[in-house]
């Protein structure tokens, strides 16, 4: 007959191992035990029978944790609860070594990666998902199982990167999507989404384009990077044994200078000139016929500056951007323009530049200039009329007509006739 006895922590310390292990079963709580190793070590366990109990049935056995970890009585309500479950038919050890075999979240974003963002989403995207996920979310939660992941955690993680509020939101976007595709395919409960609800940071558009004075030095910088080599700015008041002590000039080469005029003149995206093709150059015509864009095919109208680009670069290879691999068997388009980029700038004075804002640059001036909303959506490639309404505060033309119309029409209603001002506007044809 197995005895029972109220575990308590006296009853734990005079617990001594014996040759074999064996287990103390509590007075209180039935099935609930302490186990004593001959190593000495003891744990907290839980025997019940399987399928809501029955002579015939199967003990199960599930062990609660050691006990330098839970007291007697956390232990003890620990067992209750799982007692309750063993009750209505529930299996305690099943659960546990589900939760045990769960996938973790680094194996959610690998399989979301692989199945859902590698077949359906764009590079650019999938370049995107996979930063955030590989760069941020793996090393913070990767280890955990990802059903265990509640708001908090990444709420945790959303505010760690306040600085930065757009890719703030956007571990939210790609961690709420990932855990949608975990629901469908069995890795989480359906439904389960720790990262919905969670308020996302106020984001206020950045908008950056050039005066004259900084196209100037923007395009003498290009020039002389692509010629003679921007000189090295060396801070004298450092030693530097690796300084060069004939060549200090960094050049860019004609292929990088080539893609930086074409951002400048067409608006076109990154990856639209990096990754274009000579077979999809239409000069002719003065088209680009891109196979593929964020939106989807794309044609890009070709202004004289960017046509004359086009007919003086050196064809090398299947890319217009020609990159390291050019000619070969396994040519891939060049990845980015970071170091070029930086070069000019720098020299430039104007470091705080993105090579984006070169594209808000272009709508600038084309809504500056009274070309109208449609015409520039439509040279810039959006898919969304909403998307080119940033730039309506910049089309005045419009605007300046209008008020000028009302204006006018109120003057002459109370009999004060054209103002000076007004004559000097019809001159300049803006009435």
């Amino acid at each position: 007959m197995t005895t029972k006895i109220k575990l308590t922590k006296r009853v734990v310390d005079a617990a001594m191992p014996r040759s074999g292990r064996f287990v103390l079963f509590d007075s209180e709580i039935k099935g609930f035990g302490l186990r004593v190793f001959p190593s000495g070590l003891k744990s907290w366990v839980f025997e019940y029978k399987a399928d809501g109990g029955g002579r015939r049935a199967t003990t199960k056995r599930v062990t609660i944790g050691k006990t330098d970890e839970f007291t007697p009585d956390e232990a003890r309500k620990i067992a209750d609860k799982l007692r309750s479950k063993a009750k209505i038919g529930q299996d305690p050890q099943a659960e546990k070594a589900e939760k045990r075999e769960a996938a973790t979240v680094s194996k959610v974003a690998t399989e979301f990666l692989a199945t859902h963002v590698n077949a359906k989403r764009k590079a650019s995207t999938r370049a995107n998902y996979e930063d955030i996920l590989n760069r941020i979310v793996t090393p913070a939660l990767g280890s955990k199982k990802a059903r265990d992941v509640t708001r908090a955690d990444i709420a945790k993680l959303h505010l760690g990167r306040s600085k930065t509020p757009f890719q703030a939101n956007r571990i939210l976007a790609v961690l709420s999507s990932m855990y949608a595709f975990a629901g469908k395919h069995g890795l989480v409960p359906e439904g389960y989404n720790p990262a919905r609800g969670i308020e996302k940071f106020p984001e206020t558009s950045r908008e950056r384009w050039l005066s004259p004075d900084e196209l100037g030095r923007l395009g003498a910088s290009i020039r002389l990077a692509e010629t003679e080599g921007i000189p090295w700015s060396i801070d004298p008041t450092k030693k530097s044994k690796h300084v060069p002590k004939t060549k200090r000039e960094t050049a860019i080469g004609e292929h990088a200078a080539a893609a930086l005029r074409l951002l400048i003149f067409t608006g076109a995206r990154l990856r639209e000139i990096l990754h274009l093709k000579w077979s999809e150059v239409d000069l002719e015509r003065g088209l680009l016929l891109l196979s593929d864009s964020k939106t989807g095919k794309k044609t890009i109208v070709l202004n004289a500056p960017s046509i004359e680009v086009l007919s003086k670069l050196q064809r090398v290879g299947l890319y217009v951007i020609a990159g390291e691999s050019a000619g070969s068997d396994e040519e891939k388009p060049r990845s980015d323009l970071k170091r070029p980029w930086a070069v000019v700038t720098r020299h430039a004075d104007l470091e705080d530049l993105r090579i984006h804002d070169l594209r808000h640059n272009f709508a600038s001036f084309g809504a500056g200039g009274g070309l109208g909303l449609p015409i520039i959506g439509k040279l810039l490639g959006h898919a969304q009329a909403s998307t080119t309404q940033r730039y309506a505060h910049l089309d005045a033309d419009p605007l300046r007509r209008a008020t000028n119309t009302i204006g006018n029409t109120i003057a002459t209603a109370m009999g004060e006739g054209k103002t000076s001002s007004d004559a000097n506007l019809l001159k300049l044809g803006k009435l």
